[in-house]
């Protein structure tokens, strides 16, 4: 599993003008299965993303589609963990240590 933190490297207005790519980029990857949860940072600075998955890389490469950080708004951390305990509703998202 991995978060994904986004700060925000530009004017939170260049952040709202590409709102809805950014959305619309959110969107296939929940249908895609890869995000199972985002949101905005308290306070507004950048957001944060739960991505699923087994390839770093992959990750990498989405986060690096995000129209935010094609065009300079945001830059992303990833930071990729173990889940080996989840509240019951993400229970399939469990791993176990290698």
């Amino acid at each position: 599993m991995f978060v994904l933190e986004l700060t925000y490297t530009a004017p939170v207005e260049r952040a709202d003008a590409l709102m809805a790519e950014h959305v619309a980029w959110l969107d296939e990857q929940y249908a895609a299965g890869v995000f199972i949860a985002s949101g905005r940072k308290n306070p507004r600075d950048g957001g944060v993303i739960l991505a699923v998955g087994e390839d770093r890389a992959a990750i990498e490469a989405i986060a690096a589609a995000d129209p935010f950080a094609a065009h300079g708004v945001c830059a992303y951390r990833i930071t990729e963990f173990i889940a080996t305990r989840t509240a019951p509703g993400l229970a399939p998202y469990r791993q176990r240590l290698p």
